[in-house]
């Protein structure tokens, strides 16, 4: 099957001081459609970053795409005119971010929010564009639709604002749809029934999904597969089962002891030592070596995702093996 998006060897840059460092480096993703493919690492790591550059928000003179593929339904995006990438941004590619309240226009209407991509990529009429704005409110369960399509971002709550994101992002039926930690800012209960809505909206148009989040029960809950990111690079990544049933590389199994437990009422919470590395100090190698416990002879050298496993790959030459025996 083709991937409804294609990454290959993404580097996206920003300047410190007059020199370009790396957010992002060497990153390469396939999306299939009809997947939910799960983004996660502590923030800092590159994620959100990611997430922009597919979506062509990184922008001179402070950032740029250096190098690398974007490929989107058979289509190249690198490169492309910023008047291209807004044919294609909320048509065939939407993204819902992290918090609404700082995305949605507090001067416009919930209703004119929705129905204006609907008015830009499929040419209706106000009316009508609003007729649809209230089936997608109803679609994403939002109670009393015909009458909160007049209403303002503030008269909505935390989670009733992340479904109008969400209506806005489905309004043109996207291809692919990419969702910033959509969940970070609302209690479980809201956060359970938004990732439901998610996932039956995904079952019902066949969505490809780039689900980016630090929070490996979301993960669990909404994923087939994970891709596991840490200072700009995948270090590990595979199916949802594989990742939490025999994480490989260090990172990754840190991420997992740092979750409580809930039979275990006298643990000791685990934290990973250290912090990301800022972009102007990236270490050489591996860079999760200075916080690693299994740091040894090589971790300076340059690491490549390896296969450990069938369809699961870790950067790590102790976890694929190569220093095994040393």
């Amino acid at each position: 099957m083709t991937p409804a998006l294609s990454i290959r060897g993404l580097r996206t840059e920003f300047r410190i001081d007059k020199r370009w460092h790396a957010a992002v480096r060497d990153l390469s993703l396939d999306l299939m459609r009809d997947e939910t493919l799960a983004l996660v690492g502590e923030s800092g790591c590159g994620k959100s970053v990611t997430a922009l550059s597919v979506m062509g928000l990184v922008q001179p003179p402070y950032g740029r795409v250096a190098r690398g593929q974007i490929i989107l339904d058979g289509r190249e995006l690198s490169g492309l005119p910023e008047s291209e990438m807004e044919h294609i941004r909320g048509d065939r590619m939407a993204m819902i971010f992290q918090e609404p309240m700082t995305s949605l226009n507090p001067v416009m209407t919930v209703g004119d929010q929705v129905s204006e991509a609907l008015r830009i990529h499929r040419n209706m009429d106000r009316k009508a564009a609003l007729e649809r704005a209230r089936e997608l409110f109803e679609e994403v369960k939002i109670p009393s639709a015909a009458q909160r399509l007049g209403e303002y971002p503030h008269q909505f709550s935390g989670g009733m604002r992340q479904r109008v994101m969400i209506a806005i992002a489905l309004a043109c039926d996207p291809a692919v749809l990419l969702a910033d930690e959509p969940t970070t800012a609302l209690d479980v209960t809201i956060q359970a029934q938004v990732l439901g809505l998610l996932a039956d909206l995904r079952a019902k148009h066949g969505t490809a999904v780039l689900f980016i989040t630090h929070n490996l029960g979301v993960v669990a809950q909404i994923a087939d597969r994970v891709a596991v990111m840490y200072a700009g690079e995948v270090v590990e990544q595979g199916p949802v089962g594989a990742i939490f049933a025999d994480p490989q590389h260090p990172y990754t199994r840190a991420l997992f002891s740092a979750i409580p437990r809930l039979d275990a009422p006298e643990q000791s919470l685990s934290a990973i030592p250290g912090r990301v590395p800022p972009l102007d100090g990236m270490p050489p190698g591996c860079r999760f070596a200075p916080r690693c416990p299994l740091k040894r002879a090589g971790c300076e050298a340059e690491q490549v995702l390896a296969e450990v496993a069938p369809a699961h790959a870790a950067r790590c030459h102790v976890a694929t093996g190569v220093l095994a025996d040393a």
